[in-house]
């Protein structure tokens, strides 16, 4: 199966850990690790409201599942993949944790188009410009299949 296949498959799983992370009454969001060949080996959804913990975002409680699980060297040649573009808190856990290659679907631009405007839960800061103020590359690629990740979020938002 060729590479960009298989990354679509893999943000499909983690549309689908999105949905249900919202099934089980948290934000919809959700995110996967596969290694260097694409096989997949976590998943992980938003746990903030049912952990009661600010930071149960998705792609940080991958991390943290990952970093338990595999060293740092293992990691680095993993892929993240996530239904929505991490947060500049996400993105941070993901350089800390030393994977080197994230694929998104929904842009945060178009989560932020979605979101109620008056919402000051919002940091507009894209996840490129996290990674580049680092010195070593994440590299990222992204948005994809930007209408099946937006209808995760559909009425959750107002």
């Amino acid at each position: 199966m060729r590479r960009k296949e298989r990354d679509m498959e893999l943000l499909r799983l983690a549309i689908a850990a999105a949905h249900s992370a919202r099934e089980n009454g948290n934000h919809p969001f959700g995110a996967v690790l596969a290694d260097a060949d694409g096989q997949w080996l976590l998943t992980a959804e938003n746990t903030v409201v049912t952990e009661r913990d600010c930071t149960g975002h998705a792609e940080t409680n991958l991390m943290r599942k990952a970093s338990a699980i595999y060293d740092a060297d293992f990691l680095s040649q993993c892929t993240l993949y996530t239904s929505t573009e991490p947060c500049a808190m996400c993105s941070t856990a993901i350089f800390w944790g030393n994977v080197r290659r994230v694929v998104y679907a929904l842009p945060e631009t178009g989560l932020y188009d979605i979101v109620d405007e008056s919402s000051e839960e919002v940091i507009q800061i894209p996840c490129r410009e996290v990674f580049q103020k680092g010195k070593k590359a994440v590299v990222v690629e992204g948005p994809f299949l930007e209408e099946e990740a937006a209808l995760v979020h559909q009425g959750f938002w107002t």
